[in-house]
C-alpha cells in the first residue's frame, strides 16, 4: 500500500513568525521557510544576532522580544503585521530547559520557565488567531519536547510545561478546525543546539555518558527538526514526532 501525503498549505509567499530564531531549531526553521519562499519574521532577545541573520535571509525582518513579557509578545505580532500586512504561520520555538528534582524545584524559576514555554506561546497564539481567521487560513506549530512523552527524574517541572504546551496545542487544533487554522505540536528528540548549555540546573547530577546508555540514539541536527516542522505546516498534522519510534514512548 502506498501512503499518499496531502499538502494543505503552500509555503511560497506566506508570512511566518519564528520565535527563538537566533540559533538552533529556530534559525534552521527560519532558513528553511525562507528557502521555500516564505517571508520570515525572526524573533529573539539578541538584537546583534538577529541583525546579522536577517542580512542572510531574503525578505526577512526581525523583532527583538522577550517571550516572558506579554506586552513584548503582543507588540512583536503587531510589528510583524504592520510590516507584512498578514501573518500565515507562527512557530512558537523559544524555550528553555530546567533540571531539578521535585523537592528542589524553585518556584520562581518554574514560573519563569512556564511563562516562557507555555504562557508566551499562548499569548502569541491569541494575537495571531484573529489575523489568520480574517485571512481564512493559518498554521501554528508549537515546539514541545520528547520529554513531554515521558516521566524522567529531575525533569518534572520542564516536562510538565512542555506537556501543558502539547495539550494546549491539541485543544486549539480542535477549536480552530472550523476556521481552517491548523495547530500542531512537535516533539523533538535530543538536538545538537545550545539548549543543554542554556538549561537552568538546580543541582549537580552525575554526568550522562550517552555511549554507556543502551537506549541512546544519536542526536539530531536542527535541520532535521526544521524539516519535520515544514512537513507539519504542509500537512496540517496535529502531532509531529521527529522519529516514528517516539510514538511508542510511554510514561514509565
Amino acid at each position: 500500500m502506498i501512503d499518499v501525503i496531502i499538502y494543505l498549505m503552500e509555503i511560497k509567499g506566506k508570512v511566518a513568525i519564528v520565535t527563538g530564531s537566533s540559533g538552533g531549531i529556530g534559525l534552521a526553521t527560519a532558513k528553511l521557510l525562507a528557502k521555500e519562499g516564505a517571508k520570515v519574521a525572526l524573533v529573539a532577545r539578541n538584537k546583534e544576532k538577529l541583525a546579522a541573520i536577517v542580512r542572510e535571509i531574503p525578505k526577512s525582518m526581525f523583532v527583538v522580544a522577550d517571550i516572558t513579557r506579554p506586552d513584548e509578545v503582543k507588540n512583536m505580532v503587531s510589528e510583524v503585521f504592520k510590516h507584512f500586512s498578514r501573518i500565515d504561520i507562527l512557530i512558537n520555538n523559544a524555550g528553555q530547559g530546567y533540571d531539578a528534582s521535585i523537592e528542589k524545584t524553585n518556584l520562581d524559576t518554574f514560573t519563569q520557565i512556564f511563562e516562557l514555554d507555555v504562557i508566551g506561546p499562548l499569548i502569541a497564539m491569541q494575537e495571531v488567531i484573529p489575523v489568520m481567521r480574517r485571512e481564512g487560513q493559518g498554521c501554528i506549530i508549537n515546539v514541545s519536547s520528547g520529554t513531554a512523552l515521558m516521566i524522567l527524574p529531575n525533569m518534572g517541572a520542564y516536562s510538565a510545561a512542555k506537556r501543558a504546551l502539547a495539550l494546549m496545542s491539541m485543544t486549539a487544533a480542535k477549536e480552530l478546525k472550523k476556521d481552517n487554522i491548523k495547530v500542531g505540536v512537535i516533539y523533538p528528540y535530543i538536538t545538537l543546539t545550545d539548549f543543554e548549555k542554556n538549561t537552568i540546573k538546580e543541582e549537580t547530577r552525575p554526568e550522562w555518558h550517552p555511549e554507556n546508555d543502551s537506549d541512546f540514539k544519536p542526536p539530531d541536527s536542527p535541520e532535521v527538526v526544521a524539516e519535520k516542522i515544514l512537513e507539519g505546516i504542509k500537512t496540517g498534522e496535529s502531532e509531529i514526532f521527529v522519529h516514528d519510534w517516539m510514538k511508542q514512548m510511554v510514561s514509565a
